[in-house]
């Protein structure tokens, strides 16, 4: 068996150092190479060798000179999919937003289109952040489904836009518990039916509408006397709305409470109207 010595670990060391140099040197020359097409087909080949960052650079020099060339199109695609393999997905969503202004009529438009789209997405922050990009993503991601309906992508961007539009309810729901932890039960109801109405499929619907009736609720139970018959007799509406959803919900019990003391306190029928309601619905 060989052994490796140190004056062995030196020499591999060497070698690779002059791989290494004589690299870095075959690249220099293509950049300060004055023929276009040398510096074109080494683009496309470090790009195919998945050298983003020196494809890149070489299609950067050489996009002015090939303008209004047939090689135009194929170097400004290159350019924005050399930043999306470099996961600089501003810049790549940025450049395919330019290449479908300048070829609308490539057949390379579709691609960029959803890239563009993809790439709003992969910038969505978690939903305590600002969601400029989910409002992007879910923008593209939906215009690309009506340029595109036949598509093979469309279910895959219905599947995304259903997960943005999730985070989106999540980050409107934190707000509206917010202002419920702090009071705020008129800003909770504003918040919470604004998200209802906007978004009706949404995953956490139970969660929000027990809450928007729990909030109807303590705004009534604070109110000024003059008001609180009204606002019970809103949360008695809410309560019907909310059990004829969610007939069996984990939230029964705390919302038949709620609703027979609101009727209590509206003048109905006593604490067991709740149960009644319930079993009626179901």
């Amino acid at each position: 068996m060989r052994k490796y010595t140190p004056h062995n670990n030196l020499s591999f060391l060497f070698l690779l150092i002059l791989l290494l140099a004589g690299a870095c040197s075959e690249y220099e020359k293509v950049l300060k190479n004055p023929d276009p097409h040398v510096k074109y087909e080494k683009g496309m080949e470090y790009f195919q060798e998945g050298q983003y960052t020196r494809a890149a650079t070489v299609f950067e020099q050489i996009i002015p000179v090939f303008r209004g060339t047939e090689k135009a199109e194929t170097l400004d695609f290159y350019y924005a999919m050399s930043y999306y393999r470099m996961k600089d997905y501003i810049l790549a969503g940025h450049y395919f937003r330019t290449f479908m202004r300048t070829f609308p009529n490539s057949e390379h438009r579709e691609e960029a289109e959803y890239l563009a789209a993809y790439c709003d997405y992969l910038l969505s922050p978690r939903p305590s952040l600002d969601q400029t990009n989910t409002y992007n993503a879910i923008d593209a991601f939906t215009l690309y489904i009506r340029r595109y309906p036949d598509s093979e992508r469309v279910p895959l961007c219905r599947q995304l836009i259903r997960e943005l539009e999730d985070k989106l309810v999540e980050k409107s729901f934190n707000s509206a518990k917010l202002y419920f932890d702090l009071g705020y039960y008129n800003s909770a109801i504003v918040a919470l039916t604004n998200s209802l109405n906007d978004y009706p499929e949404s995953k956490y619907r139970e969660d929000q509408m027990f809450l928007l009736l729990k909030s109807k609720y303590l705004l009534a139970e604070n109110s000024v006397p003059e008001k609180q018959q009204e606002r019970y007799q809103d949360t008695i509406d809410e309560y019907y709305s909310f059990i004829s959803e969610f007939p069996e919900s984990k939230y029964l019990q705390e919302a038949q409470k709620i609703f027979s003391d609101s009727r209590s306190r509206a003048g109905g029928t006593g604490p067991d109207a709740g149960r009644e309601i319930t079993e009626n619905i179901r």
